[in-house]
């Protein structure tokens, strides 16, 4: 995977060469690649990739367009734009591992990150002598904090790096990235890390990753539900919430939950890009962490009851905006 970023931008995207222009609604990864890399070297040979779902496909599709060869392997099948950039998909973690300098990891929850670095054919069966292991999940600070240090013993690097900004950010390429872990790994990773996000930062030591997400995922929620409330306040009271919300986006009262959500909520279009199982999950790491630190988030409870009554309504799967339903549901009205 050394590569530099002049050879870069002169690849031919998926040899398409009208990829980027206005009005096409694709990315200009000639020039996205040529300026975010700016001529730093990847010091990595080979890469990996564990676990290609929502949020997974299209951030291995990203450092894949940037000529990266990637050994892969997830549950289902992989991506057809995937194998066709050249990516090779293996059976198990183990064998990603052998046959990788550095791994990415993007699952759902603590339990399978933990499977996949420690389970009968994971990471940790194989070598990890001068091998970076880098955990994109979002999970418990605390278990990334033993996963890391069980990695440095045996000879590996560890970053924990989730994201944030959904599905649309992982096929643009500009995720959040909340990194926990060594300066000197982080950056030498951070040129892998340009491909996928747009606002990179080193939290601190393991673990710290982890916590800035949990706190991420307390604002998305309460925002998310703020503007829930808000829409349905205006719909019962009988304003168009359509132009409500064209209005709020010009006020103090704009966000980006405003601006994506907000239109999801209006057009009752629930395809999940972040499911309400994957929120509860994270608020549940948040209440859990709180407690033990003695704290009381009464409104990151509330969200989570609310997510609580959308799942027992069957809205497990949904894209976390429907949050709104439960409240639709208990004031009888519906936004729209």
């Amino acid at each position: 995977m050394t590569q530099w970023a002049d050879k870069i931008g002169h690849l031919q995207i998926a040899d398409n060469p009208h990829r980027g222009e206005p009005g096409t609604g694709e990315i200009n990864y000639d020039y996205l690649f040529k300026e975010k890399r700016n001529l730093k070297e990847v010091n990595y040979e080979t890469g990996g990739f564990i676990g290609l779902g929502i949020m997974g496909t299209p951030m291995a599709i990203n450092l894949a367009r940037a000529g990266h060869q990637l050994h892969v392997t997830t549950i289902g099948p992989v991506a057809d734009e995937l194998l066709s950039l050249g990516a090779v998909s293996v059976e198990t973690a183990r064998q990603v591992t052998e046959a990788s300098d550095i791994i990415f990891i993007m699952v759902p929850d603590t339990p399978q990150v933990e499977e996949v670095l420690f389970g009968e054919n994971g990471c940790t069966k194989a070598s990890l002598k001068g091998k970076t292991i880098v955990d994109m999940s979002s999970i418990s600070p605390i278990e990334t904090k033993r996963f890391a240090r069980q990695v440095n013993e045996l000879g590996g690097d560890y970053l924990d790096a989730p994201v944030s900004g959904g599905e649309i950010g992982a096929r643009e390429g500009t995720l959040s990235i909340m990194v926990g872990g060594d300066e000197a790994v982080f950056e030498r990773v951070k040129p892998l890390f340009e491909l996928l996000g747009k606002n990179i930062t080193l939290v601190g030591g393991n673990g710290n990753g982890q916590t800035c997400k949990v706190a991420n995922q307390i604002i998305v929620a309460l925002n998310i539900e703020a503007v829930s409330e808000a829409l349905l306040f205006a719909s019962k009271a009988g304003a168009d919430p359509v132009r409500v919300r064209q209005a709020l986006m010009g006020g103090f009262a704009s966000s980006r939950i405003l601006e994506v959500h907000g239109e999801r909520m209006i057009k009752r279009t629930f395809n999940p890009g972040f499911k309400i199982a994957l929120h509860q999950k994270d608020l549940n790491l948040a209440l859990q962490s709180a407690k033990a630190l003695a704290l009381n988030l009464p409104n990151t409870a509330t969200c989570q009851e609310l997510f609580n009554t959308c799942a027992a309504n069957g809205g497990s799967q949904l894209d976390h905006s429907a949050l709104v339903q439960a409240l639709e549901l208990m004031a009888n009205h519906k936004l729209a």
